[in-house]
C-alpha cells in the first residue's frame, strides 16, 4: 500500500466500523467528531473551490509537477530559507479527505492582451500535466457527475478555473477555448479593474459590469462555465448575480461582517446569493478572516511608508538600517495577530446565518496565500475545520452540504442552464475600442 492511500484506508476502516455503533445501544450521536466527519466525507467528496498550486510549480519547478516530487509529503523536506514549503501534495491532499480540487489558473493582473491569452494556456497546460503525472491520486473532472463518480473511485475530482477576466483579453471566443480546454469556472477580475468589471480592490470605473461584461456573463451560461464572482466590486456582486441566468460561486470569499475587508461578501449579497440558489466558498487567507490581522497590515504597511518611501519621502530615507531597526521595534510593540480555525468556522457559521446552510462551502486559496490560519496550514487539515463544527452541532446533512453538496448542485445547475440554452448560437463580439 502507498504511503498516499494509507489515511484514505484508515478513513475507510472507521466508516466500516460505523454500522457496528449503529447497531449497538451507543447511540450515533457519540462518535466522535472526527469519526462523523470521515463518515461524511466516504459519501460526499470534499470540494474546495481554490487552490493555486499550477502557479506555485511555474515558479518553483519550471512547471514540471514530476520535478516537484508531489508524491512526497513536502513538509517533510529539508527547510529552504527561501521558500516555504508547498502546501499541497498527494499524502496530504489524502489525509485531508479531499475529493474534489478547482485548480486555479491565475497568471497576474497586470499581465494583459495576447500575453496574457499565452500565459493562461500555459498554466492551463500546467494544470492538466499536473493531473495526468500521479494518475492514481488525480483525475479530471467535467460534470457533476464526474466529481461523483471520481470520488467512488478514491481519487480526487480535478477541476480548473481561470482566475481573472483579463485573462480572455475581450474575446468571447478566448472564453470558449478555455472551456473547451477544461475550465470550468472564471473569475470576473482577480485585483485590478479591467475594461468590463470592476475588482473590489481597484477604483472602480464601470459601476459594475458593462455590457460587454454583460454578455460575457451570458456566454459563461451558455456554455456551463460557473460565474466566480470572488474578487470583484459589490456593484459587480449584485449586477452579476441578477444577470446570469444560472447561480453563481464565490470560489474563495469570506463574510464582510466579520471582517470588513473589500475581498468579502456583504451580507445583502449574502442574502441575494441565497435567493439565487449559489454558494459562497469560505477562504482561508488570514486577512479575510481576522479583522485584527487585516487592520495590523495596513498599519505595519503605514509604518513601512513612514521610515522609508522613496525617492523622497521617509524619516530614515537612505538609512536603510535605521528604517529597519525603527520597524523590528514597532513590531516589538506590536505583535502580529494571528487568524485561526475557529475564526474560519466562525465566517462559515455566519454564513449560514445569513444565507442558509444550502450556500456555503470551502475555498482555502492554499498555495495562493503567504500565511494560513493557526490549525489550517495545508491541505490535510480540512477534517479538523468540519470536527470543529460538529462540535458546534453541526449535522452530518449539513456537513456534507459544506463539504462537497452545495457546490455540486451549483455544478448540475449551471449544467442544466446550458442545456436549454443549446439551441444558441455563439457570440462572436469582442471587446469594442471604445470599452477597451
Amino acid at each position: 500500500m502507498t504511503p498516499t492511500r494509507l489515511s484514505r484506508s484508515i478513513s475507510l476502516a472507521l466508516i466500516a466500523a460505523a454500522p457496528l455503533s449503529l447497531a449497538s445501544p451507543k447511540p450515533a450521536l457519540d462518535l466522535s467528531p472526527e469519526a462523523r466527519v470521515a463518515r461524511v466525507l466516504a459519501g460526499t467528496p470534499l470540494i474546495d473551490g481554490h487552490n493555486d498550486l499550477p502557479y506555485e510549480l511555474r515558479v518553483r519547478s519550471g512547471g514540471d509537477p514530476i520535478a516537484a516530487h508531489l508524491e512526497i509529503d513536502q513538509s517533510t523536506l529539508p527547510v529552504n530559507k527561501d521558500r516555504a514549503p508547498l502546501m499541497t501534495d498527494m499524502p496530504r491532499l489524502h489525509r485531508g479527505l479531499v475529493g474534489g480540487q478547482f485548480w486555479s489558473v491565475w497568471i497576474p493582473a497586470s499581465i494583459t492582451g495576447a500575453e496574457a491569452v499565452q500565459l493562461t494556456l500555459d498554466e492551463i497546460d500546467i494544470a492538466k500535466r499536473l493531473i495526468a503525472a500521479y494518475p492514481k491520486d488525480l483525475e479530471s473532472a467535467f460534470t457533476a457527475a464526474d466529481v461523483r463518480r471520481i470520488h467512488r473511485a478514491g481519487k480526487i475530482a480535478s477541476m480548473i478555473g481561470v482566475e481573472g477576466g483579463h485573462q480572455i483579453n475581450g474575446s468571447l471566443a478566448t472564453l470558449r477555448e478555455y472551456y473547451a480546454l477544461g475550465a470550468r469556472y472564471m473569475t470576473l477580475t482577480h485585483t485590478s479593474t479591467i475594461p468590463w468589471a470592476d475588482a473590489a480592490t481597484d477604483v472602480p470605473k464601470n459601476h459594475g459590469l458593462s455590457p460587454f461584461g454583460l454578455e460575457v456573463i451570458h456566454e459563461m451560461n451558455r456554455l456551463g462555465m460557473l460565474v466566480d464572482i470572488s474578487h470583484v466590486s459589490p456593484d459587480v456582486m449584485r449586477q452579476a448575480i441578477a444577470a446570469s441566468k444560472a447561480p453563481v460561486m464565490f470560489s474563495h470569499s469570506s463574510a464582510r461582517a466579520l471582517d470588513d475587508h473589500p475581498r468579502n461578501v456583504p451580507d445583502d449579497v449574502l442574502q441575494l446569493v441565497a435567493a439565487h440558489d449559489g454558494v459562497v466558498m469560505v477562504n482561508f487567507a488570514p486577512g479575510y478572516v481576522s479583522e485584527d490581522l487585516f487592520h495590523w497590515d495596513a498599519d505595519e504597511q503605514a509604518e513601512k511608508t513612514r521610515y522609508n518611501s522613496p525617492p523622497y519621502a521617509g524619516l530614515y530615507i537612505g538609512q536603510p538600517e535605521r528604517a529597519a531597526a525603527a520597524l523590528a521595534e514597532w513590531h516589538r510593540k506590536h505583535p502580529q495577530p494571528k487568524a485561526t480555525l475557529a475564526q474560519v468556522a466562525d465566517h462559515i457559521e455566519h454564513i449560514r446565518a445569513v444565507a442558509g446552510v444550502d450556500h456555503v462551502g470551502l475555498g482555502s486559496d492554499f498555495d495562493g496565500i503567504e500565511d494560513t490560519p493557526v490549525g489550517l496550514t495545508n491541505v490535510s487539515c480540512y477534517p479538523a475545520l468540519l470536527a470543529e463544527l460538529a462540535r458546534r452541532g453541526w449535522s452530518d446533512e449539513n456537513l456534507a452540504k459544506l463539504a462537497g453538496e452545495n457546490i455540486l448542485r451549483v455544478m448540475t445547475r449551471a449544467e442544466a442552464v446550458s442545456a436549454s440554452l443549446k439551441s444558441e448560437s455563439p457570440v462572436l463580439q469582442v471587446l469594442s475600442d471604445v470599452e477597451h
